[in-house]
């Protein structure tokens, strides 16, 4: 069945949350709880790889010591196997929002998947999906080939097909879908408008700071139990689950444990990869005007902020 129609309906009054994003290891987390223990907030999940159940230590996931002493919310939501869904996230998280404010708390969004963050905080009008044309397109796909695939999208979408690479055959097959539903297809996001009043807030990081810390967090993984983790993954279907089977650190932990990789090797790929996220989602972030950088070292600053951003509806 094809994907409900978006819910249009204005969230309830009073309703406001703080956004925290950013690069990849910057210290959102971090900050994010500081921010909701001074706060009295409750955290939701705008990671896209932490929705899935399982996949733990490789997302940098908060644990049970966390969730003990800060309300998570959009964490564990989704099977391995299952697709993504944007809708199905903006939905869900932004009920969560409307609940968290509903009991006089504080929802602070964490995580640095730009579109699920643009989902959940701003007017984003999200295409529908239809699983049954999605099925036929990859079947499609599976026998004829991406770059066939890519020449059909440029056939009924040149603009689509401008901007977007040929070998990302999950998109293009996502854009063919939108395209057959809508009759069209809008390769570029909108101008951020947000959905409710927001503070973005995002840790300040030196490219030499944020490079460390990626290498750190990435031999962590491997102390914590990577291989563990994605070894049991693996055994559950992870190497056909058509979303979840792409976060960085995955794929390199496989390739160890198929012998393709040393564990150096596949730290040093997953480190790599990591740097490369962290540039993207920084590039994209520092788009957005909207977005207060602050010290992520010095939870007080990001406070500070916050507190005269608060202080217009408190007069």
């Amino acid at each position: 069945m094809p994907s409900p129609a978006p819910d249009r309906r204005p969230p309830a009054p009073g309703v406001r949350m703080i956004a925290i994003v950013g690069s990849t290891a910057s210290g959102k987390s971090e900050l994010g709880m500081a921010l909701a223990q001074q706060l009295g907030g409750e955290i939701v999940n705008a990671d896209a790889f932490q929705l899935y159940r399982g996949m733990d230590i490789g997302t940098a996931k908060p644990g049970a010591a966390e969730r003990e002493l800060v309300p998570h919310h959009a964490l564990d939501w989704w099977d391995l196997r299952e697709s993504a869904s944007v809708a199905r996230y903006q939905q869900d998280a932004r009920a969560s929002v409307v609940d968290i404010c509903s009991r006089g708390r504080t929802p602070i969004v964490v995580g640095g998947s730009p579109l699920y963050v643009r989902a959940l905080c701003d007017e984003l009008d999200l295409p529908p999906q239809d699983p049954q044309v999605r099925r036929r397109l990859q079947a499609q796909a599976d026998e004829v080939g991406a770059a066939a695939m890519f020449e059909q999208l440029r056939a009924v979408a040149p603009d689509a097909a401008a901007d977007m690479d040929p070998r990302n055959l999950r998109r293009v097959i996502r854009a063919l879908e939108v395209v057959e539903l809508t009759g069209t297809f809008r390769a570029r996001l909108p101008e951020p408008v947000s959905w409710v009043p927001t503070l973005f807030l995002a840790p300040r990081r030196s490219r030499a700071d944020l490079d460390r810390r990626i290498d750190q967090r990435t031999h962590m993984m491997w102390q914590q139990g990577m291989i563990e983790e994605v070894a049991r993954l693996l055994e559950q279907g992870l190497a056909s689950a058509p979303t979840a089977s792409r976060a960085v650190g995955y794929p390199q932990a496989a390739d160890q444990i198929a012998g393709l990789l040393s564990a150096a090797e596949a730290q040093a790929a997953t480190a790599k990869a990591t740097r490369a996220l962290a540039r993207r989602q920084e590039r994209t972030f520092r788009g957005d005007r909207r977005v207060h950088w602050v010290d992520g070292d010095d939870p007080a600053e990001a406070l500070a902020t916050v507190r005269e951003w608060d202080q217009p509806t408190r007069r």
